[in-house]
């Protein structure tokens, strides 16, 4: 392969995985988009994460500023890369806040966004 066309294949990788990184980047919402931008959300303190390891965290109880504790489950979350839910452990151990938006299913509360609270 002559060097002109290496360069010419560097570039086209170059372009392929930039359009790439920016159509995720414009894909991936933040804050408040896709299902939890109606969802109601509530701050509070993890007391408790039932799981079966890090990667295999099934639900959670918060308790919240009137001192009550509340159960969720895990569903599918829109933010899972950046928030996993294993690491809901260290938010009990550090007492640091979380912030949850959750979906009704039933009488069940499925978490479908978790983030420090501010």
């Amino acid at each position: 392969m002559d060097r002109r066309t290496r360069n010419l294949f560097a570039l086209a990788l170059v372009l392929v995985i930039a359009a790439t990184g920016g159509a995720a980047i414009l894909l991936s919402g933040g804050p408040g988009t896709a299902d939890s931008a109606n969802a109601p959300f509530v701050d509070g303190v993890i007391v408790g994460v039932e799981s079966e390891g890090l990667d295999r965290v099934r639900g959670f109880s918060l308790r919240i500023e009137d001192g009550s504790s509340v159960p969720f489950t895990i569903g599918i979350l829109e933010n899972g890369a950046a928030f996993p839910p294993g690491h809901l452990a260290e938010h009990q151990a550090t007492a640091q806040r979380v912030r949850v938006w959750y979906r009704l299913e039933g009488s069940a509360r499925v978490a479908i966004r978790l983030e420090d609270a501010p």
